[in-house]
Order: C-alpha cells, then structure tokens, then sequence
C-alpha cells in the first residue's frame, strides 16, 4: 500500500486515492519533518489518525492531485468547507514570482497585475490591493505589516520556498482570521529526511536584464533537520525609466526530532527589496500627459522608489498527546519597514513635475503567540473532532510622514508624526459533529482588538490650530460560522458553510493622515456574511471538478465622504466558482481496461472560473448606488494543459481570461480595465540523470496587450512578452 520512495512516504500505485491523497497532504501539511515505516494505517483507517504515521516532506515534492483540504488536518476542521490547494510541484518552475501561474487553478482569485515585484490579489469583487481584505500567512502565521491597523501585504515569501499554497475560501477562513476575503496560507518547504545533505542551486536569465538565483541546502542528522535557502532578483524592468528591482531573501529553518511525537521547529526569514514606482499612464491627450497609446512603456514618475526590510523569526512546538489529540504552540516576532519616497506635482497619467517629495517611513515591531488544540472524541459510534484556540498579538508602528526639498531627497521635515498600536486576542472553537456520511461543523470567533493612534506631530493641525489626536478604542465582535458536508458514494461530497466576517477599522481610519479630514464619532467597522454551497469529487483516478454557488453582503463599508471618514455603504457579492480537470492518458487507460493511473506520462486539461455579480446597493454618495464595485469582472476563467513525464519533465501552457471591469468605484471612463486573455509557455526539464536540469518559458506568449490595475496616478501596464531561460544543479 504505502512505499518509500526518496525518504517520504509516499503512496503505491493501487491504493484508494480518498485515503492516500489524505495521507500525502498530512505529510506535507504536519508543520515538521519526518517519516517512520512502523505501523502503518490499515486501508480506510479515518484520516484523523493518518498524521502520526506520516509526519514528514524529504524532496519538498508533494503526492496532492485534488485541490482541496481533507476534513482534517492538524490542528484545522475543512470539512463543510470550500477549500483550494493550489500544488507547485505539478507546474515547471515559477521564475520571478509569476502569480499568474501561480493561481493557475484558483478561481475567483483576481491578480491586480503591476510593474512593481509586489503583489495585489482580489477575490468576489473585494479591492485587490496588497491583498488588505484576505488573511495572508505563512506557515499559519500573519505577514500583513499589521492584519487589522495596516493590513497590506507587502512581503510575500519567494515562490521557491513554497511548496503550496493553501486557501480557505470566504466563510471558511473563521478560524484564521476576521477579514472577509478568505485566507491564503504560505506553506514553505522543509527538511528532507533521506540524506544527511542534498543542494540544489538554479540560475535564470532573463528580458531587461532580469538574473533570478535560488540556492538551498538541507537534510537531517541525527535528531536535527535543516534547511537553508537564499535568493536573489533583479531586472532593469520593462518601463523607459525607473522600474529596475533588485531583492535578496532568505531563511533557516531547523527542526528538533521530526520524527517523535514531541517537534521543535525555528524559522529565521530576512528579506530586502527596493524597487522604482515608474507611475500611471493616460489615455487622454493633456498638458504633460504620458500616453498609453504612444509608448505603454514610458514612465510618468522618474524618482519615485520604494523599500521594504523584513526580519522575523518563529518557534513552534507540537505534541502528540495521543492518536487523537495534539497541540500546536507557535510565537513569533521581528521587524518590518515600509519605506517609500514620491515626487510631488503629478495627476492622472501626467509627468510629475513638482520640486520636492512626499517621504513616508512605516515601521511595525510584532510579538505574537498562539496555541491551537484538536481532540478527537467518540459519540454514538461517530469519530467527532473539536478544535480550539487562542492567540495574542502586539504591534508598536511609528510612522512619520515628512516633505523633502527635492524629488530625489531621502529626509525632510516632519509634516505628521505618530505612534500606533494593536493589541489584539481572539478566541475561536469549533466542532465537527459526524452522523454517519454527515458532517456538522458549528464555529465560534471572538474578537478582541484594541487600536489607538497617538500624533505627535501634525503640521496642518497646528496650522488650523486644532489639537492632535489622541484615540483608543477596544472592539467586541463575536463572529460565527457553520458548515455542513456529506459524503455521497465514489468520492463526490455535497458541502455548505455560512459565516460571519468583519473588517476591523485600520490606523488611518482611527486617525486619518490628511490634516483637515475628520472620523464620524458613530463609525463601525464593516461587516459581512457569506454563504456556499457546492458539489465536488473525483469518482475515478482521472476526472475531477468542484462547483459551488455564493452569495456575500459587506455592509457597513468604511471610506471618505469629502472630508469625513464615515461608514458609505453595502454591496453584494454573489456568484459562480467551478472548477474542473481532466487526465487524458488516465482516460485513455480506463477506456482500454486499466486503473485509469497510467505510468511515467501525465497530460491534463485544467479549467475553473468564477461568474460574478456584485452591486453597491447602497452608499453615502447617492450616485454610487447601482454601481459595480471596483475589481469585480463578470467572469474570469483559467485554463490551460499541463504534461508531467515521471519527475523528468514538466510543460505547462496557461491561459487567463478577465472580463472588463472598473478599476474605481465611480466606473469611471478613465478607470475602466478592458477584458484581456494572457498566455504563459513555460518548461523544466532534467537534461542529465537528476543532476542538472533546465528551465525556460515565455511569458505572455502572444504579446496581449493589456493592463489589469489602474491607480489614482494613472494606467499600470502590464508587461508584454518576455523570455526567461537558466539551468539547475542538484545534488
């Protein structure tokens, strides 16, 4: 049933996929390393008790094939859940953080493309930018710069440290977190267990200069695993002027007996990036205004550059109290700077020409612990699961704001200074009631926030004489959820989940930047519901789809009405999510009297999308009302055909398909994104033995010329087609 095959378990062919795919994302997913031959699972064990057997990754190649998250896993409940698991091991190398191949299989993802290395991602109609409505985290811990005071994404970790990325789609994310967009969960490679040492090193080159380098080292010795990667990217950038980027990353991570029942994993990340904001392009004629239509390619702002530090550090324990109970303790802390200097005297799509900059230095020093428990118990003949937790978490993030003398100037005088800070201690339960085929899943979420904003220095204040802020205030809000799911023959599940979401109030809401801007004494933080329902399975080796409908009300929305700060209105998100995929030589081996599990090829034919209706249905400015929120196309479908040989080859043809939508609330003219479809050629194949390998792809093969995220400075271009092409060296 089970081999080992390259130091992790794996699954032999024959053995029923509803077990064996568990098994293998249990492995993947444990949090440690590790792999032991003795006693093994018997066929049907429940997937509860998998964890203990298999506890370990060695090549960081996964064995996932359905994208989604089993009903158990670790500390987490998935069942009555829609859930993505969107696996890099089934695609050749991703070079240079390409989320567009990255989400190759994720409907209802919107990517907000941009000439920066920063990433802005949407999902139902929720603004994409830096992913501010969606719990982002990596290896389950946040990496916003703060989830509720800031909650933009800057960093991301380096797609060659992850292995996957699991996604817990609207409602299901109770546990994760408030925001109502979802949760997107990093997670990262760690420590083979097969070899005491292994390398691997690729090196790629690219269009305008670009040059990616990533090394890693790891393996276990004895009680101790580690692992140890660095990377770095730079490119001159597609745009005339001022879109080079230049970034270095890495991590070392080791973990204390992978393969007892009691782990210690630490985690050290640094990360620098700095890079140019060549600005917005127009399409309307106009002093000093950069065309579209003339050069998409210009630049509209010279010197405009942003820089981001990063340093944070992890340490988690977890136990296995028994085959049904374990605990999972992680704290964490670092040091996170947003940096950004931005020429004053530029509009829409016009060249900025103003003689000093608007200087803006965020820093953010978090604390974190939490604690998660999952217990197995026995009802009425039934195998129930309850999972708890707690977490506390601290943030202190100065922030000063300051007016250079130059476009160029790196300092300047303070216009506003402040201190800030979150406090912040959720609790959250839930359990998985099991009658018979049937799943109940009831979940419960209190939060606990407290912000406050304290200026020290804000000249336009002074200016009017008026005082500083001084605001703090603690937010109550209990959230909660349900889910149900049942189990119909051949691996199809029925699955429902209705949940409660919130958008806690962010540090310039509490206290806006702008000197003359004021916050309605009566605001409330935004509030949402969402509802799926769907049908999913693979009832054979070769076939396998998920479809579910949606509906999401947000009301409650938080945003500036002149001068005023104040709650503006409710939209409804409501929709389509579908998702499919076929194995044509799988197919081909079932139709001539096989298994339908073909050795050596894979060829697979991919497509999901999402159908979209989303409407302001109310708002504080009347004309808003019956308007499409910004970021919400009708439809967007992915698809494409992927061929797998053994892990010799990979080939992979990706296509994305967007509707047009508005960039703005307003659907303004000038905001509208029109609908574009972009393919990706991309190739990783070994060349000689494991040893060395190459990797190359087109990207935007037939050179679409399209843009997807438009910003109050102008268009955003996205790049046209570009080459990439490098070698690997493993060992």
């Amino acid at each position: 049933m089970f081999e080992l095959n390259r130091g992790r378990w794996s699954v032999a062919t024959g053995t029923p996929r509803s077990l064996g795919w568990w098994v293998a994302i249990l492995s993947a997913a444990s949090g440690v390393t590790g792999a032991r031959a003795e006693a093994l699972p018997e066929p049907g064990a429940p997937v509860e008790t998998a964890r203990q057997y298999i506890i370990g990754e060695a090549e960081h190649e996964q064995t996932v094939q359905t994208p989604y998250l089993p009903p158990v896993l670790g500390t987490q409940v998935y069942a009555g859940k829609k859930t993505s698991v969107l696996d890099f091991d089934e695609l050749p190398s991703i070079i240079n953080n390409n989320y567009r191949q990255a989400l190759a299989k994720a409907p209802g993802l919107l990517l907000s493309e941009e000439t920066s290395p920063l990433l802005s991602i949407g999902y139902r109609g929720l603004n994409p930018h830096r992913a501010q409505f969606t719990q982002v985290l990596k290896d389950g811990i946040p990496i916003h710069a703060d989830p509720f005071g800031y909650p933009e994404a800057y960093y991301t970790p380096p797609l060659d440290t992850v292995d996957r990325i699991e996604f817990a789609r609207g409602g299901a994310s109770l546990m994760y977190g408030p925001q109502p967009g979802g949760s997107l969960n990093y997670v990262t490679h760690r420590p083979r267990l097969d070899k005491e040492f292994s390398f691997r090193t690729q090196n790629v080159f690219g269009s305008d200069n670009l040059f990616s380098t990533f090394s890693s080292v790891d393996g276990t010795s004895g009680r101790l695993g580690y692992y140890a990667s660095f990377n770095h990217r730079q490119s001159d950038g597609f745009r005339t002027a001022n879109s080079d980027f230049d970034l270095y990353s890495g991590t070392v991570r080791l973990v204390l007996d992978a393969t007892t029942d009691s782990r210690w994993i630490f985690t050290f990340d640094g990360y620098m990036e700095e890079h140019g904001e060549p600005g917005g392009l127009t399409l309307t004629p106009g002093a000093n205004a950069v065309l579209y239509t003339d050069n998409r390619d210009a630049a509209s702002r010279l010197f405009d550059r942003f820089q981001l530090d990063r340093y944070f550090a992890s340490l988690a324990w977890e136990k296995d109290f028994s085959e049904d109970s374990l605990l999972t303790v992680t704290g964490w802390g670092g040091y996170y700077s947003r940096y950004s200097r931005r020429q004053t005297g530029g509009g829409f799509g016009t060249m900025a020409t103003g003689n000093a900059n608007n200087i803006e230095h965020q820093e953010f020093y978090t604390q974190g612990i939490e604690a998660r428990v999952r217990h197995g118990w026995a009802w009425d003949d039934n195998s129930n699961t309850l999972t708890a937790g707690a977490q506390l978490y601290h943030t202190a993030s100065p922030r000063s704001d300051e007016r250079g003398t130059s476009p160029t100037a790196e300092r300047g005088s303070v216009l506003r200074d402040s201190d800030r800070e979150v406090f912040y201690a959720p609790l959250f339960v839930e359990n998985r009631f099991v009658f018979g085929n049937l799943s109940i899943v009831p979940g419960l979420r209190l939060e606990n926030i407290w912000q406050g904003v304290e200026e020290n220095v804000n000249v336009d204040k002074a200016a009017a004489g008026n005082p500083l802020s001084d605001v703090s205030e603690h937010d109550f809000v209990p959230l909660a959820g349900l889910g149900l799911e049942y189990a119909l023959p051949k691996d199809v599940t029925v699955y429902g989940n209705f949940s409660q979401a919130y958008r806690p109030k962010i540090f310039t809401e509490a206290v806006p930047t702008a000197g003359g801007a004021v916050v309605n004494g009566n605001l409330d933080p935004g509030s949402s519901w969402q509802t799926d329902l769907g049908l999913r399975g693979q009832p054979v080796p070769w076939v396998y789809w998920d479809a579910s409908l949606f509906w999401m009300n947000f009301d409650d929305q938080v945003g500036t009405v002149g001068n005023t700060v104040q709650n503006v209105g409710q939209t409804v998100h409501r929709g389509a999510e579908m998702a499919f995929e076929l194995e044509l030589l799988g197919l081909a081996d079932a139709i001539g009297g096989g298994d339908g599990k073909p050795d050596g090829h894979q060829f697979s034919l991919y497509a999901n999308a999402m159908l979209l209706d989303a409407e302001i249905r109310s708002s504080a400015t009347a004309a808003l009302v019956g308007n499409t929120p910004a970021y919400a196309p009708e439809h967007i479908v992915r698809a494409g055909g992927i061929y797998r040989w053994m892990n010799r080859g990979k080939v992979a043809l990706l296509g994305t398909f967007v509707a047009d939508h508005s960039a703005n609330d307003n659907n303004a003219a000038n905001f509208r994104v029109p609908s574009y479809m972009v393919w990706d050629l991309t190739v990783e194949w070994k060349v000689y033995k494991d040893l060395v390998g190459v990797t190359a792809g087109i990207n935007n093969l037939f050179d679409e010329d399209y843009y997807a995220r438009i910003r109050p400075d102008g268009i955003d271009p996205a790049y046209g087609r570009n080459y990439y092409a490098g070698l690997s060296l493993s060992f």
